[in-house]
């Protein structure tokens, strides 16, 4: 009996779960991936993450984590419990953001080097298709029925809808100057793409077969901030459609959007040069990458106000959160 209780201790201790869950976050002058746990906020460990990481993600299991490396011209891959270094995959060069279709099995990435789109089979880790975009391409979003990929080209000003059945481009939208990110609604028929220097987020209804048309655009203004500051980066949407976060860059602010009214309702302080976002799984939270104050804002998204900064490595780019 007494040897029962003690193997099913065991199995407990074995089985439960290390942390609660943990936000990755690519480094990109620091050249490493700082891990935190999202429980306590305390930095769990810092791990080399190749030569300017910048875009990151997960698979769907949780349990790889991909890194655009962007100077190593490759994709690095992790173990997320370990931090061992897994096989790499073929990207093009100068990968800078990417989008991991919900199966997993297929990477698009950005190059923004030679105006491609790569798509990079994650299991054989072989090319399957290189397609010809605009100037600079970087912002890569997804339709949830992952029929289409968005690619947003910085010096095109144009946001390219592919079809991930033939990899061919069916739409191009003109938007404003160096569109940086695309985020589509949980529902799929609406797409929000920001634009740096035009300093606006442009808003398209999206069809029942995946067209765009752009019915709006949101713009920004903070009291004693340069409109010039005001550069909208990231972008995340909560999956009820209800609220629209944009990181705002230099403005050192993530303003909060009705994304139903396109109203701006509010602006949080958060770290120097916001640059990216991601919520944690059960969207309480919302972490921003600041960059030139090295660490990360967490918000309470349900309040919408910060409530903590972590001091993470040199110049954070990307955030991905898992459970």
């Amino acid at each position: 009996m007494k040897h029962l209780f003690l193997t099913a201790a065991l199995a407990a201790l074995t089985t439960g779960p290390a942390f609660a869950g943990k936000a990755f976050v690519s480094n990109e002058r620091g050249n490493t991936i700082t891990v935190v746990d999202t429980d306590s906020w305390e930095v769990i460990t810092e791990f080399p993450g190749g030569n300017r990481p910048r875009g990151i993600t997960v698979s769907p299991d949780g349990k790889k984590l991909y890194v655009c490396a962007s100077d190593d011209n490759i994709i690095r891959v992790f173990d997320t419990e370990t931090y061992e270094e897994l096989p790499s995959l073929p990207s093009g060069p100068d990968p800078e953001l990417f989008i991991l279709e919900p199966s997993g099995k297929r990477l698009y990435i950005a190059n923004e080097d030679d105006n491609l789109v790569t798509v990079t089979d994650t299991e054989t880790r072989t090319i399957l298709a290189e397609v010809p975009v605009g100037v600079e391409p970087e912002g890569m979003g997804m339709s949830p029925d992952a029929k289409f990929v968005v690619n947003t080209s910085e010096t095109t000003n144009m946001a390219h809808f592919i079809s991930t059945e033939d990899y061919t481009i069916k739409h191009n939208i003109l938007v404003d100057q160096r569109p940086r990110y695309a985020q589509y609604t949980a529902d799929g028929k609406r797409l929000f793409v920001t634009s740096e220097i035009g300093g606006t987020v442009s808003v398209m209804d999206i069809a029942e077969d995946g067209t765009p048309t752009v019915v709006g655009k949101i713009g920004f203004e903070v009291p004693g901030v340069q409109p010039e500051w005001l550069q909208p980066v990231g972008a995340k949407v909560t999956s009820d459609g209800k609220r629209l976060f944009v990181a705002l860059g230099p403005a050192n602010r993530v303003a909060v959007v009705d994304a139903q009214s396109l109203e701006v309702l509010d602006y949080i302080l958060v770290g120097q040069r916001v640059w990216q976002l991601d919520f944690t799984p059960d969207e309480k939270y919302l972490l921003t990458t600041n960059g030139n104050s090295n660490d990360i804002t967490i918000i309470d998204v349900a309040a919408e106000k910060a409530i903590k900064s972590v001091q993470v490595g040199q110049q954070p780019w990307g955030v991905v959160t898992i459970e």
